[in-house]
């Protein structure tokens, strides 16, 4: 700029040793019309495709942000309901297991029920068994008891008694030895 400045300077005070540096009105008209003509030949061919493809792309830079903010959208609803979805599943998984170990306590009470009543059954089976022996072994003694006295009253009777008379002393035996 500076330069151009200096050169219109000498140009002034009738200096010219340079041809490129003289100013010629009819090279200024030719560029001016030249850039005029180019201005409009730009303006009708050019200018509307830029414009056109700078709105374009600007429209596509507004789409492809309203679709982000909206996959945003999308991924946080998304987030949320996977984590209400988690949470449930947190809280299904903790009713499953507090159902299992209710089923497993009470499967053990009832596992322990049904020992204690086979327990009982058998104490009580092992009584009337025991009941039942002692009840034969009372009367086995009995029996023989009331035989081993009736040989004994043979001995120092020194006689035999008939069924009737025998059948009546063990019951007068038996008798007594229920009172004892």
């Amino acid at each position: 700029m500076l330069t151009l400045i200096f050169s219109y300077a000498m140009l002034l005070n009738g200096e010219s040793g340079n041809p490129l540096l003289k100013i010629e009105t009819g090279l200024i008209m030719w560029t001016i019309t030249t850039f005029i003509v180019l201005v409009l030949v730009l303006g009708k061919f050019a200018w509307k495709p830029i414009l056109e493809a700078l709105h374009s792309r600007e429209a596509e830079i507004a789409d492809s942000l309203k679709k982000a903010e909206e996959a945003k959208k999308d991924a946080e609803r998304m987030m949320q309901e996977n984590k209400l979805a988690m949470d449930k599943a947190s809280n299904e998984t903790a009713r499953l297991i507090a159902e299992g170990r209710a089923m497993a306590e009470q499967l053990k009470n009832d596992i322990v029920a049904k020992a204690n009543e086979s327990a009982k059954k058998m104490l009580d089976q092992a009584k009337d068994e025991i009941s039942r022996e002692k009840d034969a072994a009372m009367a086995q003694l009995r029996t023989e008891v009331a035989e081993l006295s009736i040989t004994v009253a043979e001995k120092i009777l020194d006689e035999s008694l008939d069924g009737a008379k025998q059948k009546k002393m063990v019951d007068k035996v038996l008798q007594q030895l229920q009172k004892n």
